[in-house]
């Protein structure tokens, strides 16, 4: 008889280093499951925990939530962000895994579940999750669309799937002059003023100085994420954080300043992060997130002025990636009432 564990990082034998190295080898392996990003949130007002199932003394399927009070309610909120990592055909792995995250949500004072799985938005996944109690949450927390570029081919092919202008970009950018390069702390406080400057630019919201900093820090030393500067004439005119895990990577953040913005600096940062995941392994690389309503027609019209995130899939649709549209997120309620009240709370 097959004998079931449930385990959860609360037992001081199950360390970091175990899990990360599940996280790393699953097929849905993501940051966001990673042990650093919930030591990252706990520094901005989350708890973080595990829960595992085993099988024979093997990790076989897990989740790490995070935790956090809902605003203006005496209440809790559990979190799976792009998770859990399961087995989605196994209905008695899905099954147990579940129980044990529900079972602990509950132990931790939770009302309600959400989360956000990175499964394509398919029929099958969505009778999926609602076959388990849970149903479509009114927004997403982590982009719902989003660009895969395959990274498998050689260079030049990478580059020929790109659009004429995007490939005309990054050549020009090396034509004339601008090099990328790796930075350490003092480019991170260099981009943080960067980006504080695309956020008045393309009028969208971005996050404090400390939340940039200290993903860099706990990130970094691992070489699970890196800061990538451009720099014209000893002048830094754009950086990019990325992350990676697997065989993956992902484009987290970007900022670039109003200076020289005709020598193309951000087209070229996209095109060496590629090499940068690409020379560790990594067989895609994913832009992170355009307008959900891409997702729902590729041919959807840019509107004038492209504001927010239209001006963010005018930039990144060049890169010769593949639109992706994920489940979003689901939710579900601990006790009646909690799911109304939470959505008309914005939650």
């Amino acid at each position: 008889m097959t004998k079931l564990l449930i385990r959860t990082s609360d037992d001081a034998a199950w360390r970091d280093e175990a899990w990360d190295a599940f996280v790393e080898n699953h097929s849905l392996a993501h940051p966001l499951q990673l042990s650093t990003w919930g030591e990252f949130k706990k520094q901005f007002g989350w708890e973080n925990q595990r829960v595992g199932v085993f099988v024979e003394g093997k990790l076989m399927a897990g989740a790490q939530l995070l935790y956090r009070k809902i605003s203006g309610l005496p209440l809790r909120l559990a979190y799976i962000p792009k998770g859990p990592l399961v087995d989605w055909q196994d209905q008695e792995q899905t099954r147990n895994l579940f129980t044990a995250i529900h079972q602990q949500a509950r132990r931790h004072g939770a009302m309600l579940l959400r989360i956000e799985p990175e499964l394509p938005d398919t029929p099958e996944h969505r009778r999926a999750l609602a076959a388990l109690g849970f149903t479509p949450a009114p927004h997403s927390i982590q982009p719902r669309t989003t660009v895969w570029v395959d990274l498998t081919a050689d260079e030049e092919q990478i580059l020929a799937r790109m659009k004429q202008k995007w490939r005309y970009n990054v050549r020009l950018a090396r034509r004339k002059g601008v090099q990328v390069r790796v930075g350490g702390t003092a480019e991170v406080e260099q981009f943080i003023q960067l980006m504080q400057v695309t956020g008045e630019r393309k009028e969208f919201g971005v996050h404090t100085p400390e939340y940039y900093r200290r993903f860099w820090q706990l990130f970094a030393p691992s070489e699970r994420a890196v800061l990538l500067v451009a720099e014209f004439e000893q002048e830094i005119l754009a950086g990019i954080m990325v992350a990676r895990t697997g065989k993956k990577a992902y484009y987290f953040y970007g900022a670039s300043g109003n200076k020289h913005r005709n020598l193309m600096p951000s087209h070229l940062l996209q095109w060496e992060a590629m090499r940068w995941a690409k020379a560790r392994g990594c067989t895609s690389y994913d832009l992170w997130g355009v307008p959900d309503e891409v997702g729902l027609d590729p041919a959807a019209e840019i509107p004038d002025p492209p504001l927010g995130m239209w001006g963010v899939w005018r930039f990144k649709r060049g890169f010769g990636g593949e639109i992706v549209r994920y489940v979003g997120a689901w939710d579900k309620s601990y006790y009646p009432l909690i799911l109304p009240l939470a959505h008309r709370l914005g939650y």
